[in-house]
């Protein structure tokens, strides 16, 4: 126990705490935009950055990961605060929270080892090239000191690293500046401590009908997204997370954001992507970048405010380049024909929609659809020896292929014994075991033998449990 504790604490501090300061730099203009796009004061999403950062750092299940407001989520409260207000908005994300929660306790984690490595990879890319184009709007009306800055920016970021590593590069490049569009120029940013505050709403169920609509899309949308950024950093750092805990421990991160005047929010992949590619690796980060966000907000404030947007563009053009998979890119013409198409699918709808969670789901039923369709495939060859004919069978017998099956018999014109050999294939419904016994049946009435073999113990297993006596006595 206190060797995890050391190991996910204190392991890395001194990379962990200059990791965390430097998201706690990029969280801020992120949280002012979430904001006005959810249509919300921006204050609301650092105060949701702040709360949920701390939390997560104590309650999550995959150190180094960094949760605050998030795009994909504001977009989902757009209407809910204009048709209802904000402090409906508080209650919402409270319910998201308990929401998340139960999902944690009923194991969803373990749902997401059904999400194919193409869905992965296309989210993957699609994030990147959403991280890169949300930066473009901040070229509008820019000068050339704006493109130069942004240059050296990425200078500094991979250039820096050549010298020293002791500092994280993003930092470096962070703290120079010039005339520019600053972060203040984005959003009122206050020097005022979060509070608690109970949402101002009924406690009916009225307000649940109102609320539960949205809540329940933000809970699911909110784990997606943070059981797929757990799984990029588990691969980065070839280290494991607890997706259960990590459900557990978003949930109780939106409750107390909820009641702290923040808004819904959940982990953010270029944020993440930052931290570990800053040598961030344990729950430290996140903790430092919690409470460095909120000293920024109440000691550093007019400070932050300076910080050139040039600065922050340039470093989460790092973030989309380091995030993309372009080794995908050279082997896109090499995977099967229907696992590029889900890839680009997801990519393509993510782009379309901005919204992360959609396109995992399209890619996840594609992928659905084309495994069905593969699975749907039976083969049945057979050969005559004397008085007696043998069926082999291959593939798998459900409920789409019992029909295709049952029609490859030749029941009139077949010999008096019929061998049935399943050593090549699976039974894995009530559908198939009913086809099968109709097949059986179908013989006897024409007073010939038939023999099953080869059946797997799984087979025979669901075989006894529904108890067809033509195919158990086999």
């Amino acid at each position: 126990m206190m060797a995890s504790i050391k190991q996910q604490w204190f392991s890395n501090v001194r990379a962990d705490i200059l990791s965390g300061m430097t998201v706690a730099l990029a969280l801020i203009p992120e949280a002012l935009a979430f904001s006005i796009i959810a249509g919300v004061d921006p204050m609301v999403g650092l105060y949701a950055s702040f709360c949920m950062a701390i939390v997560i750092a104590f309650t999550g299940g995959r150190p180094a990961m960094i949760s605050a407001a998030t795009g994909a989520m504001s977009l989902l409260m757009i209407t809910l605060v204009k048709d209802h207000g904000i402090e409906y908005l508080f209650a919402a994300t409270v319910l998201t929270g308990i929401i998340q929660i139960l999902l944690g306790v009923l194991k969803v984690g373990r749902f997401l080892s059904f999400l194919p490595q193409t869905v992965m990879i296309g989210f993957v890319n699609a994030l990147g090239i959403l991280i890169f184009t949300a930066q473009l709007p901040h070229f509008q009306g820019a000068n050339w000191m704006m493109y130069a800055m942004v240059a050296g920016t990425l200078l500094i970021v991979y250039l820096f690293p050549l010298m020293t590593k002791a500092i994280p590069s993003p930092l470096v490049a962070i703290v120079f500046h010039l005339d520019l569009k600053t972060v203040g120029d984005m959003g009122n940013i206050t020097r005022s401590l979060p509070v608690l505050h109970f949402p101002k709403v009924d406690l009916s169920v009225e307000t649940l009908l109102i609320i539960l609509p949205y809540s329940l899309p933000l809970a699911i949308v909110g784990l997606l997204e943070s059981m797929l950024t757990a799984t990029v950093l588990d691969e980065i750092t070839d280290t494991p997370s607890n997706k259960n805990k990590e459900a557990r421990g978003q949930g109780i991160a939106n409750i107390v954001t909820g009641f702290f005047g923040g808004m819904a929010g959940c982990a953010m992949i270029g944020q993440s992507m930052i931290n570990v590619k800053s040598g961030g690796r344990g729950r430290l980060s996140t903790l430092v970048a919690g409470v460095f966000l909120l000293f920024l907000i109440m000691v550093l404030g007019d400070v932050v405010k300076q910080i050139p947007m040039a600065a922050l563009v340039g470093v989460m053009f790092m973030v989309a380049a380091g995030t993309f998979d372009w080794q995908s890119l050279k082997d896109l013409t090499k995977y099967p024909l229907s696992d590029a198409i889900v890839m680009v699918v997801t990519v393509v709808i993510v782009l379309f929609t901005h919204n992360l969670a959609l396109g995992v789901m399209v890619g996840i039923v594609l992928s659905t659809i084309v495994f069905g369709w593969k699975m749907a495939k039976i083969k049945t060859t057979s050969q005559i020896e004397g008085n007696m004919k043998q069926y082999r069978v291959s593939g798998q017998l459900f409920f789409a292929t019992i029909s295709f099956f049952m029609d490859e018999f030749q029941y009139e014109t077949d010999p008096d014994t019929i061998i049935i050999d399943f050593s090549s294939s699976h039974i894995w419904d009530q559908s198939a075991v009913i086809g099968i016994s109709k097949i059986i049946d179908k013989y006897e009435r024409l007073n010939k033998k038939v023999i099953v073999k080869g059946l797997n113990e799984d087979s025979k297993k669901i075989v006894r449990q529904i108890g067809i006596t033509s195919l158990s006595n086999k």
